[in-house]
């Protein structure tokens, strides 16, 4: 995704700068912020906590970060004037990260509240879904990039 991306920026920013730099922060960015997501909660479980309360809190509040984010990725995606969302990208890009991070959410709470281990099934399917989307999402922005630079030749 990082050397396509180099590699066509070229082509990309000679269309308005600001329209262009828009765009690339309402897809690419969303992607990464998965990706660090993931591999947060990955190192956040991986410490040796004396209490795994903390974990718990940190993963909510990971949690609730990513529902917010996901909610004003998808307000600036909605604002660009040079793509509008197909269907598939209301899936991939807002609807499953929104519930990837909403799992997460709950599996915090039922965890810090139930002491539930069961639940610790879902936040692993939870960060597993963000790195698909990952990616999926990344796989996606390539071949658009890749696309739209051989018809703009």
């Amino acid at each position: 995704m990082f050397v396509v991306i180099s590699l066509v920026t070229g082509s990309r920013f000679s269309r308005t700068a600001n329209e262009t730099n828009a765009g690339f922060a309402a897809f690419n960015t969303p992607t990464v912020v998965h990706f660090c997501a993931a591999f947060f909660i990955s190192g956040v479980l991986s410490a040796p906590w004396r209490s795994a309360v903390p974990a718990y809190v940190l993963i909510g509040l990971t949690g609730l970060a990513g529902i917010i984010y996901v909610l004003r990725a998808l307000y600036a995606a909605q604002r660009l004037t040079s793509y509008t969302f197909l269907p598939e990208d209301w899936v991939w890009f807002a609807i499953l990260p929104f519930v990837a991070y909403g799992a997460i959410a709950a599996t915090a709470i039922l965890l810090l509240l139930a002491h539930a281990p069961s639940a610790l099934f879902v936040l692993a399917g939870a960060v597993m879904l963000l790195i698909f989307i990952g990616i999926r999402n990344a796989w996606d922005i390539v071949t658009y990039l890749a696309a739209d630079q051989i018809q703009n030749r």
